[in-house]
């Protein structure tokens, strides 16, 4: 069994007096699937340093990480043909400001920016729904 690790983050920005929340749609075998901006760690790289790379190739934002956010899910590559092997990956809360999205169209077919219940809808996965409702409560108890 093998394990990998990826870091990514939960990316907001305020419109309109309305907190929006980046949501990606990935290519592939994750084509119809949405998400959070993430990917592999390099080798000497941080959690911290790997979400603001990913982030960045992704995406093409310039983001702030919160330091004191992080939530971790674990999960089977079954979708990979990898049913034996491990993924876990570490999400930061992270903001923008003022950007246009860069799609890297190898990773990434869309890129939407949604309210905290539309997004809720387009995730897939209980775990994403889960760190999105993490996310939410911490902003609302700022």
């Amino acid at each position: 069994m093998a394990n990998e690790k990826s870091c990514g983050a939960i990316i907001f920005t305020m419109e309109n007096n309305v907190r929006k929340y980046v949501i990606l749609c990935g290519v592939g075998i994750y084509q119809g699937y949405y998400g959070f901006p993430k990917g592999h760690m390099e080798e000497g790289e941080t959690e911290q340093e790997t979400a603001l790379r990913e982030v960045k190739e992704e995406t093409g934002l310039d983001i702030v990480l919160y330091d004191d956010f992080r939530t971790v899910d674990e999960h089977a590559l079954a979708l990979e043909g990898r049913p034996d092997d491990r993924k876990t990956n570490v999400y930061f809360l992270a903001e923008y400001h003022d950007q246009e999205f860069i799609a890297q169209k190898s990773e990434v077919s869309k890129i939407v920016l949604l309210d905290y219940h539309e997004a809720l809808k387009v995730l897939q996965y209980e775990e994403s729904k889960r760190e999105l409702m993490e996310a939410e409560q911490y902003l609302s108890r700022r």
